[in-house]
């Protein structure tokens, strides 16, 4: 039977994405435990709140390493908000810290002027639709992301960093803020990477979530 892992490391969140996952059927173990994490499936690593403390839980539990073993098996790797930015190499927010390396890149904060000098809140918070890199969406076949409608479906943000990755086309998802592009979504390899809450978005994220169990 396929085994699905929402890692446990202190960081809140975790159980609404436990909660969304059994919404669809699958039973997803919630744990730390490093054997478990190395053997599973599929790896989900949600969380919310400030980089620097999440890298220290990662460290502290030995489950950063755990998590470089998983990466290297080439199975489905799923990032959720912080989950997604300690994916980078690093991150700005308050002083310098160095992320888990998985995907190359920085986290910077979103800017509070748009292109046009207008101000815009920080942090970024609500619904937003999905902009897809290439207009033919060509970038979400055979991801969590298939079968969005990027015209109608909107999903639910809220962030003050965003992920900047080096190669453009990693990134295969932003929101229009207000003429700013703000990162959405990232794919690197195995690794996919969600800025957005799939399990605050409703109809939509459960989809996507339901999409990631069949990669």
């Amino acid at each position: 039977m396929s085994s699905t892992i929402v890692i446990d490391y202190g960081i809140g969140n975790v159980f609404s994405v436990c909660n969304a996952l059994r919404a669809i059927g699958c039973q997803a173990e919630l744990t730390g435990d490093l054997s478990a994490i190395r053997g599973a499936d599929r790896v989900i690593l949600p969380g919310v709140g400030a980089f620097a403390r999440a890298m220290d839980a990662l460290h502290a539990e030995g489950i950063s390493d755990a998590l470089r073993d998983f990466v290297g098996t080439g199975r489905p790797f799923l990032g959720i908000c912080i989950g997604m930015q300690l994916l980078m190499d690093r991150s700005s927010e308050f002083g310098d810290t160095e992320g888990l390396g998985f995907v190359p890149g920085t986290v910077e904060r979103i800017s509070s002027q748009s292109p046009s000098g207008r101000h815009l809140r920080v942090p970024h918070i609500g619904w937003a639709s999905l902009v897809p890199s290439d207009a033919s969406a060509e970038c979400w076949r055979q991801t969590a992301l298939e079968g969005v409608d990027a015209a109608d479906d909107a999903v639910y943000f809220v962030h003050s960093y965003h992920c900047r990755p080096t190669a453009s086309e990693q990134r295969i998802a932003h929101v229009d803020y207000d003429g700013l592009e703000v990162t959405a979504a990232i794919r690197y390899e195995n690794i996919l990477g969600l800025q957005f809450h799939p399990e605050r978005s409703g109809r939509v994220g459960q989809n996507i979530l339901r999409r990631f169990l069949t990669i």
